[in-house]
Order: structure tokens, then sequence, then C-alpha cells
């Protein structure tokens, strides 16, 4: 007897391609959007760097509550809305001739982003998997990678044959064509619709049961716990830097390699991404995820060692390349870790929580490191203090209360609270 398919590889590759396009232009694409428009109008680091800070100070708070949002209206809705917020952004970048322009349309990409980034796709997959957790969020992120290894490159050469505004009219029609069919036509809310539980199994009675006011109870009382901000702290520190490097990536090394340069250490930067995620994902159910991500961000250190001292254009490849190596870990390993220490029924909540925390702390990341350019007159400070800032997000993954006893799947890691009287558990 033939086995049968499961539907949720269907959603796996909805969602690659969903990240491919909300990361290649709501991420990735900021270092081009910014380096472009200082190239143009001759504008400060400060002043493009600023609104790239409310873009991710309002996606923030979107995504903290996404999962409401998932809840009652479901991918299709959520996911078609926010391509049209992301695509007309995108479209509006072009037509841009003030500082000030760029407010307006940077709110309306945080609808966009706040829709497709990170957490929805936690969520999303968080219903249709369960054992193969590792595998399909590392799968569906590497679209986000691939949106680096792709997009933006293609944005910066584009933009110097057809002019920015062209380039950015065909990248938001683009993205409307992929992404509303996709939503529309494979979007499900979960396997419960065709009766199945997650992985194709049987469908348990008691999947449903959880209810809303059991995830804002549970979502309360993570904030009390040094468990929840063992996770969401270091990741907000090392993902600060990590998105004010990339932002300003485009305009670091351009100096020393060019346009075409930029573009290939661009590329250079996701391309590692994408092996270090995949390689993570399939070892890192195997392992204690803390330790994996300390070792992440200790190899962006060095990444970000080599590339403020940059003697050579080798170095300045080889420090994108190191750097580029955790990119893809530091947005898939905060919803792995919860997935392991927190029960199934609060994962959304969590997971939402957690990145809209996360999000909220490196929306301040770009205009850190164009302030300190400014003032400074190089990147070399700026560097600086984000590799600070990742050496004691590095230690301070590991002080969390599962870092001694070793990462263990979801369901031991829910065996453990009930023992341990976690969130939402008595103490016997």
């Amino acid at each position: 007897m033939r086995a049968r398919y499961f539907y949720g590889w269907n959603v796996v590759g909805a969602t690659f391609v969903m990240a491919l396009f909300s990361f290649g232009l709501g991420f990735y694409g900021l270092a081009v959007y910014v380096a472009t428009l200082q190239r143009l109008h001759g504008w400060s680091a400060a002043a493009v760097s600023a609104p790239v800070t409310v873009y991710y100070v309002a996606g923030a708070l979107l995504t903290m509550s996404i999962g409401d949002l998932y809840e009652r209206f479901g991918p299709r809705v959520v996911v078609a809305g926010g391509s049209v917020a992301m695509a007309a952004a995108v479209a509006a970048l072009g037509f841009v001739t003030q500082p000030w322009h760029l407010y307006p349309i940077f709110i309306v990409m945080s609808v966009g982003w706040g829709s497709l980034n990170g957490a929805a796709i936690n969520i999303i997959l968080a219903s249709w998997f369960q054992r193969r957790r590792g595998l399909v969020v590392s799968i569906a992120f590497n679209g986000a990678t691939l949106g680096g290894v792709v997009v933006a490159p293609a944005l910066i050469l584009l933009s110097g044959v057809a002019g920015f505004p062209r380039t950015c009219g065909a990248a938001a029609g683009v993205l409307l064509a992929v992404l509303l069919p996709i939503a529309v036509g494979v979007m499900r809310r979960s396997p419960e619709e065709l009766g199945l539980g997650p992985d194709g199994d049987a469908c348990p009675p008691a999947l449903a049961a959880a209810s809303a006011g059991t995830e804002r109870r549970g979502r309360g009382e993570a904030l009390r716990t040094w468990r929840f901000w063992s996770v969401s702290v270091p990741f907000a520190l090392g993902l600060a830097a990590q998105v004010g490097v990339l932002t300003h990536l485009v305009a670091v090394v351009t100096p020393m390699l060019g346009a075409g340069g930029s573009a290939r250490a661009m590329s250079a930067t996701t391309a590692a991404a994408v092996i270090g995620r995949l390689a993570t994902g399939l070892v890192v159910d195997r392992l204690n995820r803390r330790l994996v991500t300390s070792a992440t961000l200790v190899i962006q250190v060095a990444g970000l060692t080599l590339l403020a001292w940059a003697p050579s254009t080798v170095v300045v490849y080889a420090a994108c390349a190191l750097f580029g190596l955790g990119v893809g870990n530091l947005t898939i390993l905060p919803g792995l870790i919860l997935a392991g220490e927190w029960p199934r029924e609060q994962f959304s909540a969590l997971v939402s929580l957690v990145v809209g925390i996360n999000q909220f702390t490196f929306a301040f990341g770009p205009s850190l490191v164009g302030v300190m350019r400014d003032w400074a007159g190089t990147y070399g400070p700026a560097l600086g203090a984000c590799t600070a800032l990742q050496v004691v997000a590095a230690a301070m993954i590991l002080f969390g209360p599962r870092a001694r006893g070793g990462e263990s799947s979801p369901a031991r890691g829910e065996k453990t609270l009930r023992r341990r009287g976690g969130p939402g558990y008595p103490v016997p």
C-alpha cells in the first residue's frame, strides 16, 4: 500500500516562497534601499536609518499579536493582506524624494513584514509538524536566506540597469503575482481541516483543546519567568547587532569592493546562511539548542572582527561568509528552543511574543550603526559595538534553565515542565 502524501509539505513549500519574498524585500532589501537612497540623494546614514528603526518597531508591535490574527482570520487572509501591504510600500520607495517620505512608506511595509516574518512562518508550520519541526523550519527559512542570495543582489544590479523606481515597481509586481495565488490556493489553517494531526498522524481529540484564554494566561506567566527571558534577551541582543550590520553591509563593503563586489559580498553572506541553516537543521533536534545558539554567535563574532579589520578584499569576503553562517540560525533557533522548553499549546503566543520583543530591540540596530558611523566617520566603532553585543548574547544564552541538562524534544520538554511545575502546570 502506497504511503499517503501529507499536505503539510505543500505548506512548507508555500512558507519557503513566502520567506523568499518577505525577507528578500522586507529584510535583506533594506540594505539596498538604504545604500541606494544615500547614493541618489546624498542623505546621511542617520537620516535613512531612523525610518528603518520605525519600521522594525511598528512591525514588532504587530508581530506580538500576529498569533491572534492568524488564529482569527487564518493564513490565507493574513498572508494575502501582508503581501499587498509590502508590495505597495516597495513600489512607493521608487518615488521617495525627501527623507520624511520613508516614514509612512516603512509603516505600511511593517504591516507586510509583521504578517510574513519569522513568527508567521513558525506559527503556520507549528500546527502541521511536531516531530520534524527543526527540519521543516530550516527548509522554510532557507527561503528567507535565498531572498538575500537572489532578491537583494538582483535589486542592486537591476537598479543600475533600469533605475531604482522601475526596479521597485517590478519587485512589487512579482511579489503580488507569486504570493497571492499561494495564499489563496495553498494555505490552510491546520491539518485538522483534512482530518489529520501534525506530521500526518491521526487527529487526537485533544489537539484543539487549548483556548485563546489559555494562551494569554501562559503568555503572562511566561513574562514572569527567567526561562522566557533567557531566550528573548540573548536573541534580542544578537539580532540587534546582526540587523544593524546587515542593513549597512552594502555601505560597509562598497568602498573596498565597489558596487559589483558589494552584490557578491551580500550573496556570499546569504549563501553562507543557507549552508549554516541547512547544517543546523539536520542536527539541531539531537543537540542542546542553547549551545548551538552560543556557537552561532561566536562564529558571527569572528566574522565581525575580520570585517572591522578587513586589510584585503579576500578578508572581506571571508568575514561576510563567517558572519553569514549565523544569519540564518538566529532566526530559527528562538522558535526551536521554545518548542523544546514550553507546552505545545502555548507555542504560537510565545513565539509571537519573543519575535516581537526581539524585533522591537533590533529595530534600533540600524540607527545604532548609522549614528556611530556618522559620529566616527567610519564603520569601525559601530562594528565593535555590534561585536560586543553578540559576545554578551553568546554568554547569556548558556544560563538558561535547560542549559545543563541538554536539549530534548518538545514532548520531553513538556514532560519536564510538568515535573518542575513550569508555566501552565502546577507543582505536584
